[in-house]
Formats: structure tokens, sequence, C-alpha cells
């Protein structure tokens, strides 16, 4: 997909972090903004759209996931948008960037995707909580890798974060980070566990410090998840940990992210705050499951001026 440089990581070091305050009410009005500060209409709207479908890891992590259904979901990421819709709009081709699915389903998706080019990304280290022992969680990574895994979406330990064990939870994410081996690790923050923006900053620190190439919002099944505040300062983090090592890190939002409007909003703060060459795959992707269907039925309307009845429109 990219032959951008993964990062290598760096010693561990509070420099980055220590005394850091976060000015919450600051973040907040500057994240307030965002929705208002670009106004896509018409051609430009579609291409952000479309850009945002490139962007995505199309997702199922339920309890009752079936290779059935990881086909379909399969299906769905190699063919995003109706053929004809794909093709008036001129992105005949398009596909998302990965899809997303537990570990005893990475299989089924390897196969299913074939020679697609779309990425297999699998959650490890006891998603969502992570409340298992160490080399449980290691040996979790390893098995989804073997499985045919290219990236992994590990979880961070939020008790070590809650109790400010940075070195502890460097070490961890270093341990994992070397688990992967190939694979690429997403270093989930669940940052609506974490309680405070200072918190989110520090854990954004120090998971690129250990060789996170994405940092990620959220697991999706807390009770917050992905926000543009919370968003926006672990993009200054990126922002930040790039200006002083050279290294590009991504960025995931994931959970809550619904609509054509959320996908505009979160590649305008992109943009804003990391500049255009962040808005691709390698470097920003979108953790959703519904949101696929909602920037399809806009798409929809762009082309034919009429939304398409949600029964017309494919799903996984």
């Amino acid at each position: 997909m990219s032959n951008l440089r993964r990062n290598p990581g760096t010693p561990f070091s509070t420099d980055a972090f220590e005394g850091l305050r976060i000015n919450t009410p600051a973040v907040e009005r500057r994240a307030a903004t965002i929705p208002t500060r670009r106004s896509l209409k018409k051609e430009w709207q579609a291409a952000w759209l479309c850009n945002a479908v490139r962007c995505i890891d199309l997702t199922t992590l339920a309890g009752d996931d079936t290779e059935a259904r990881v086909a379909r979901l399969c299906a769905k990421a190699r063919q995003p948008i109706a053929p004809d819709i794909a093709e008036a709009l001129g992105v005949t081709g398009l596909t998302t960037g990965a899809v997303c699915v537990y570990p005893t389903m990475v299989r089924a998706a390897v196969r299913a995707l074939g020679n697609s080019g779309i990425r297999v990304a699998s959650v490890a280290t006891g998603f969502p909580a992570g409340l298992m022992p160490l080399p449980l969680r290691l040996a979790e990574i390893r098995y989804a890798v073997d499985e045919g895994a290219s990236e992994i979406d590990i979880v961070i330990s939020r008790g070590l974060a809650l109790r400010g064990e940075w070195a502890a939870l460097y070490d961890e994410i270093c341990a994992m980070r070397e688990a992967c081996g190939p694979a690429r690790m997403k270093a989930i923050l669940a940052t609506g566990e974490l309680k405070t923006f200072d918190n989110v900053a520090r854990a954004s620190h120090v998971a690129m410090q250990a060789g996170a190439d994405w940092i990620k919002t959220s697991t999706g099944k807390e009770a917050a998840n992905a926000t543009l505040p919370v968003s926006l300062v672990m993009l200054r983090c990126i922002r930040d940990f790039a200006a002083g090592t050279g290294i590009k890190v991504g960025f995931k939002p994931a959970g809550g992210l619904r609509t054509a409007k959320d996908a505009l909003n979160w590649q305008v703060l992109m943009r804003e705050e990391l500049g255009p060459d962040w808005l691709r795959p390698d470097l920003f992707r979108i953790g959703a499951s519904s949101l696929l269907g909602d920037i399809e039925r806009q798409l929809h309307h762009h082309v034919t001026g009429r939304y398409a009845a949600t029964h017309r429109l494919a799903i996984a």
C-alpha cells in the first residue's frame, strides 16, 4: 500500500509531556470551529467523501461474527460504492483501506480479499479491555499475524495510564510492537477511559515512543468514543512527535462516526492540524461499520439528485 517509513520508536522519555497541562476550554473552542471552517459543496464534497471511503477500516467486531459475515464485509470492502455511481464519479477500483476483524476471523478475511490489495487488520491484546496477562496478549498478536493480519490494533493498559506508570506502559507497548513483526501497529488509547486530556496526550506520546504506527482513539466499546476535542489533542501530539523526530505517525478515530458529515469533519480536522499529506490511507483511517452506508447514500444523491432507499444499498 505504501512505502511510508514505519515508526521505529524512540527511547522512553518524559520530556515531551512532563508538566504537560492541556487547556481544556481552548481545545473545546477550537474543536467547535471545525465543522464551520470549510464549506464543501458538490464536486469537492464528493471527492472528500471518496477519500474517506479509501481511508475506512470496515469493521465487524461482534460476538456473533461468522465467516459468512466476514465474507460479506470483504465483498463490500472490495466494492464499497455501487459500480454505476463509482463510474459516474470516476473512482472505479475504489476500495476501503482495510477490513478489521477478530483474530479468529483473520484467515476468512484474507481468503475473501484474495489479491485485492486490501489490508486485513485484527484487534488483539484482549480487546476491548486488555485485561489479560501480558504473555497472553502477546501470543494473541502473534496468532493474528500468523493467520495473515497485516495490521494489528492493540489496546493499551488503561490502568497503567491512570496510575501514571508511563515507563511500564512504554515497555508493554514495545513488547507488543515486537510481537507484531512486519504487521503495522495501531495503539488504541481508549480515550473515554483515560479521564483527562492530559492523560490522552501523555498516552499518545508514550505509544508513539514505543513504535505505534498509528494512534487510535477508541475501541468503539467505551461509553465515550471519538470526539473532535480528543482527536485534536492527539493530532497535536502527532505533530509534535513528527517535528521532533521526523517520523510521521498515523491517526485513527473510531467509535461513533456514523454520518458523511462526520467523515468530512474529521478530514477537515486532519488537514487543518497536519496538512493534506496526512489525508491518505497509510496515515489516516476511520474505524467504522455503519459510516459507509451514509457516505454511499450521499454520493448516490450527488450523482442522481435523489437519495437511494436504504434497502437498495448493498450492506456488509
